[in-house]
């Protein structure tokens, strides 16, 4: 080639303009308050680390960058990797002084993930294993990213996503959907053509997107003229001649991937022909090294980070001056690069390639050299993080039993720092290397069936219930395990719950039966009994079983007692109350909640009392209780530090109240961050549940039928086991139902409810309450005469009777006044009955729709007394709440009447839809006819001073200045259509 200019390696950017511009006004965005994140995701060698390089030098005057790197070690990824890096650089950053101070109350957690900041904690920091959960761990980081980049803009790179283990990948998740505030813009690389379908960066990426918490920003291959443009960058024009068939054939044969254009480029000028392999392109400049070089180069390519220059020293075994000498024609070559005080590959493509060019003898005799270095390292300061590169290392030197022992030592490092996932992947590996020791329970210091069950809780803590599922019935195969009836009867319990946490039935006879098997054996443990006890009590109380929960309740009582289990005993206390309360034991039920905050001594079983307390309350119709009661819980999360992760379940539990106060907006805002949260099947059936009840409030029909079409399988399964969730279902058949505008089919599921011989809880209360107000829509439907008229007040009155019988048959103190008085006035309605029960809607001691529901049906009532003005009246009240509630299809309603009756005229209809409340408009319309105040309040059964209010208002939409009543007609008149009166 007669290229004679030289190589440039820095050469300029080119064909990302477009990408380079969305990342700034993407930061631009961050620079406003808005926590905002993109992923540039891309195939190898397409340009990810370089555009974000550029990227954060343009940011660097304005925001602080710190960057954390996953790397490739296999089959199990280090734990927190890149969360690590990054911690490190915002210490080096901001200072650990202020990193502790921005961690807030649960910092203690981060000690988990950074040993070294205990130099910063103080005498009044609890740092003991209470006070560093998985939960606090996690709140600590986000508060940690929150604060400073609420102090100085942010911007967090976290490299190759697609080697994060499952603990980085959950920790960003909760970051992403959690952050609310603080200039920060989080930025993330991911090579994603290596990706499974269900790989979890996969799974990761798409959830976040579907979310709407990362934008992705994914890099093509260049066009043929930026490859060219590039080509020629890096070649250098100046002082060379050019060979422009030879730059076609190079850009031609990189295909548009930047890193080969960078490979060619630099071969061009001593090769020819070009590489015929891609393979060969990668390793044109290896094939230049001399012998030292090609060895330093094979030595760093096993290491799992980049090397120092002390480590490379060590496992080359090349003195000071002959590695100089290797390391520099290496960087010349462009195959390493200096990357701070490290050697790193040019590109990980690089790294691959020629870690293929190793023998395996030589392969094998570099991953023991690199273990023997890291035990080393960590014999001298065991708090270094190595023991994942230890085990892969073992591992690839074929020292299976020292592999085995490192595997086990990763996982315990994994699981104290929470990264279950990790943990489970690096006992798997670990039971996998068994059969390939000959003396493994000595080496691992525990027996297989021990380890097995590690496995099933670590798989369980990262929320693979399926893979634990698994694994603890493999564990129930085991000989040795009949044997030991106490270990059997927690593998019993163990499975129970995993069949739990998957909404699988066979939980309730799993339990029943450790329980006969530990009374058989004569087990005497009071503590693992009542555990059992408890969480048979509390699958008796979802599946309805409200005696046979109490009698569970009681023996775990008692058992916990004997122990002296605090924590047992709320529990105990807990599930009797809510119990009760279904039976219609309330100051009894009650009591027991009293208690069961009284005894409540840890986190997890005062978080018990609060989600199962408030649920009960909402159950109850108290709902403004029920609220202040989950933001009681909320508080303390707070202060504890675990607000955004344990007390994001009592926020769940403020959906349900919120929806009834007519909290629309509140709600869906909880509820979009619950469904963020990757819930667990159980937890996101309840979520379902509210979705449709939102989408159905929004009239979005189709949406909600689809939702409920799409979920109704997996429903119905769970439903098997939980009759909460069996009227959850009720629920939503009658939401989608209402929202399609037909109480027939409401009713119809609501007869199905009656129908059916399962256990009655107080979930029908509600549901009553609903089919009241549906048979008063199915009362108004037949208002209009003939044959289907006449049918529709038959079926409305058939099932009047009918809910009214279930009604009464609710136990008497769980059927408030309020719900009642309301139940009566629209099943038997009459003018008396339905003012009743509007004081009710209206007192706030029921469901906010009922304001509009109840005035509906005294309008109707109202109209065939032919007292048309006070109809009126009442209609235009229920217009205004209706819209005030934003619930759309009482809106239709409320039109739709107002229309067919003739109460709200066309006029009525276009002036709210301009911006004035129905009854403004009734008194713009009223005022264009030429009507004084007083036959206004007249003609509207209101008082002069409610008109006088209105007339303000008015005037103050219309922009007139004169009061003067002629005035205000005339303009009235031009705005209303019509001629003044």
């Amino acid at each position: 080639m007669p290229f004679s200019a030289g190589f440039d390696a820095s050469a300029a950017m080119v064909g990302r303009d477009d990408e380079l511009a969305r990342l700034q006004t993407l930061f631009a965005r961050a620079l406003q308050g808005a926590p905002t994140a993109v992923v540039v995701a891309g195939e190898a060698g397409i340009g990810k680390s370089r555009l974000l390089r550029e990227f954060t030098a343009s940011a660097m005057d304005a925001a602080d960058v710190v960057t954390g790197r996953n790397v490739d070690l296999g089959m199990a990824a280090a734990p927190y990797g890149a969360i690590l890096g990054l911690l490190r650089g915002l210490t080096d950053a901001r200072g650990s002084p202020d990193v502790w101070r921005a961690a807030g109350p649960g910092r203690a957690a981060l000690l988990r993930l950074l040993p070294e900041l205990a130099d910063q904690a103080d005498a009044s920091v609890d740092a003991t294993p209470d006070s560093q959960t998985p939960q606090r761990m996690r709140e600590a980081f986000v508060t940690l990213v929150e604060t400073l980049a609420s102090e100085r803009p942010l911007v967090l790179v976290v490299e190759d996503i697609q080697w994060a283990d499952e603990g980085t990948l959950q920790l960003l998740s909760f970051l992403l959907s959690v952050a609310t505030h603080g200039r920060l813009l989080v930025a993330l690389s991911w090579r994603n053509e290596q990706s499974r379908l269900r790989a979890p960066v996969r799974l990761f990426v798409h959830e976040a997107e579907r979310a709407g918490m990362v934008e992705r920003v994914s890099l093509d291959r260049l066009e043929p003229d930026a490859a060219r443009q590039l080509a020629l960058a890096l070649l250098g024009e100046a002082g060379g001649e050019r060979d422009d068939d030879a730059v076609e054939q190079l850009t031609a044969r990189a295909d548009g991937v930047p890193l080969f254009v960078e490979e060619l480029s630099r071969q061009c000028r001593t090769c020819d022909p070009l590489p015929e392999t891609l393979r060969d392109t990668l390793l044109g400049g290896y094939a230049t090294l001399g012998d030292d070089a090609a060895h330093v180069a094979r030595v760093a390519s096993i290491a799992a980070d980049p090397p120092d220059h002390e480590l490379l020293a060590q496992v080359s075994g090349l003195d000071d001056g002959r590695l100089d000498a290797a390391v520099r024609e290496a960087v010349d070559a462009g195959v390493l690069q200096v990357d701070g005080s490290a050697y790193a590959f040019r590109h990980a493509l690089l790294r691959d390639a020629v870690h293929d060019e190793l023998l395996p003898g030589e392969r094998v005799r570099l991953h023991r050299a690199y273990a023997e270095r890291l035990q080393a390292a960590l014999d001298a300061d065991p708090r270094r993080q190595l023991h994942a590169e230890l085990a892969h290392h073992w591992r690839g030197a074929h020292d299976q039993r020292r592999a085995l022992v490192a595997s086990l030592a990763a996982m315990e490092a994994a699981k104290n720092r929470y990264a279950f996932g990790t943990a489970a992947r690096f006992g798997e590996t670990a039971r996998e290397l068994w059969g390939q020791v000959t003396d493994p329970d000595e080496a691992a210091g525990v027996d297989r069936l021990t380890l097995t069950l590690r496995v099933a809780s670590l798989l369980r803590n990262a929320g693979r219930n399926d893979r634990a599922l698994a694994t603890v019935n493999g564990a129930l195969a085991d000989e040795s395990v009949a044997r030991n009836p106490t270990l059997h009867a927690r593998l019993l319990r163990d499975k129970a719950q995993y069949l739990v946490n998957l909404g699988r039935p066979g939980a309730t006879e799993l339990l029943a039966t450790a329980l006969d098997l530990l009374d058989r054996q004569r087990v005497d443990d009071d503590h693992l009994r009542a555990v059992v006890l408890n969480h048979l009590a509390g699958r008796h109380m979802v599946a309805g079983l409200a005696d046979e929960a109490i009698a569970a309740a009681d023996a775990a009582w008692e058992h916990a007692n004997r122990a002296d289990d605090r924590p047992q005993m709320s529990v105990a206390r807990n599930l009797r109350g809510a119990s009760r309360v279904h039976k219609g034991e309330l100051p009894e039920g009650l009591d027991d909640f009293d208690a069961a905050r009284r005894y409540a001594s840890d986190p997890s079983a005062a978080l018990r009392y609060f989600i199962n307390y408030s649920d009960t309350l909402t159950l109850l119709g108290w709902y403004r209780d029920a609220i202040a009661l989950a933001e009681e819980g909320l508080e303390r999360a707070r202060a504890s530090g675990v607000e955004r992760t344990s007390g994001s379940l009592l926020m769940q539990n403020m959906i349900e109240p919120l929806m009834e106060l007519g909290e629309i907006e509140r709600a869906e805002t909880i509820l979009a961050h619950g469904l963020d949260q990757h819930p667990s099947p159980v937890v996101r059936a309840y979520l379902t549940a509210s979705r449709v009840r939102v989408l159905a409030w929004h009239g979005r029909h189709r949406d909600a039928a689809a939702v409920l079409r799409d979920r109704r399988a997996a429903l119905q399964l769970t439903a098997e086991t939980e009759r909460q969730i069996w009227y959850d279902l009720i629920k939503m058949e009658i939401a989608v139902a209402e929202s399609d505008d037909d109480p027939a089919a409401a009713l119809d599921v609501v007869q199905g409810m009656l129908d059916d011989d399962g256990p009655t809880t107080l979930h029908a209360a509600r549901i009553l309450l609903q089919a009241a107000a549906d048979v008063a829509q199915l009362r108004e439907q037949g208002g209009g005469g003939g044959r289907a008229g006449a049918r529709a007040r038959t079926d409305a009155n058939a099932m009047a009777t009918r809910i009214e019988r279930a009604w009464n048959d609710m136990p008497a103190a769980t059927r408030g006044p309020a719900w009642s008085t309301l139940i009566q006035g629209l099943l038997r309605p009459d003018g008396a009955a339905l003012r009743e029960a509007l004081a009710v809607a209206d007192a706030g001691d029921a469901p906010a729709t009922f304001r509009v529901v109840v005035r509906l049906e005294l309008a109707r009532v109202l109209a065939t007394q032919r007292d048309r003005s006070r109809a009126a009246a009442v209609l235009v009240e229920a217009a205004d709440i209706a819209r005030d509630l934003g619930h759309q299809q009482l809106q239709k309603r409320v039109a739709d009447f107002g229309t067919q009756t003739g109460l709200v005229t066309g006029e009525t209809h276009q002036l709210a839809d301009a911006g004035f409340t129905a009854r403004e408009a009734q008194v713009l319309e009223l005022l264009a006819e030429g009507l004084t105040n007083r036959q206004i309040a007249d003609r509207l059964v209101i008082s002069i001073k409610t008109v006088s209010v209105h007339v303000s208002a008015i005037l103050r939409k219309l922009g007139v200045t004169s009061r003067t009543e002629a005035a205000l007609a005339a303009r009235a008149a031009a705005v209303a259509g019509r001629p003044a009166g």
